[in-house]
């Protein structure tokens, strides 16, 4: 069975293109990104680690680090990296784990070998200051994947880990939320002062600062 919600993220040491990285030691008290891509030199990956470069300032301003891996070798990852720039106007800005020997995609279960029994499928896992596995994405290798979602996601899971609150759907940065069912009416009226009951288990209030 592969790595679940609340699993402990499995440490490794790796080489990538900014050298080599023990991942307990680089995400430090802060958050983390791992996000695998199957192949370099291949469209949909290009598009997607520009994607990521360009929003690193968001995830900057969340204490959180990104780290892209695959089964390819560094060498590999530097040669590529200037079709990226080519294509989609960002500097790779963060590190990118070559992995030939599988180590760290098989330590996420990141070959399905239904899909490809060689690369990894576009796999995301969010990790919490604890280590813990807060979120797994798991997209197809055609499908290219949304990382303005995976911010919205990341702010989700950083306001309701602070607050006993939950997300509402398509909810964004600064709209209303959700008081938990573990928090009673007398609690809420203190802590979220002129909250709204919609059903007698649905309250919202406004977003937590």
């Amino acid at each position: 069975m592969g790595i679940q919600l609340g699993d402990e993220a499995p440490d490794f040491t790796a080489e990538t293109t900014e050298g080599k990285l023990n991942l307990y030691e680089y995400l430090g008290d802060g958050w983390g990104i791992l996000f695998s891509h199957p192949k370099d030199f291949t469209p949909v990956c290009t598009t997607e680690l520009g994607a990521v470069a360009r929003l690193k300032p968001e995830f900057d301003k969340r204490n959180t680090k990104v780290i892209a891996v695959s089964v390819d070798p560094v060498d590999s990852h530097h040669q590529w990296a200037q079709d990226i720039e080519d294509v989609t106007g960002a500097t790779l800005n963060y590190p990118v784990i070559g992995d030939p020997d599988r180590t760290v995609a098989d330590l996420y279960g990141m070959i399905h070998p239904n899909a490809n029994d060689t690369l990894t499928v576009r796999s995301v896992f969010v990790i919490g200051p604890d280590k813990k596995v807060k979120l797994t994405l798991t997209y197809p290798a055609a499908t290219g994947r949304n990382f303005d979602e995976i911010l919205r996601v990341l702010d989700s899971l950083q306001l309701t880990a602070k607050h006993q609150v939950a997300t509402p759907a398509d909810w964004k940065q600064g709209e209303d939320v959700i008081i938990t069912g573990a928090v009673s009416d007398e609690d809420a009226a203190t802590r979220f002062p002129g909250y709204k009951t919609v059903k007698p288990y649905l309250r919202t209030t406004a977003q937590p600062k």
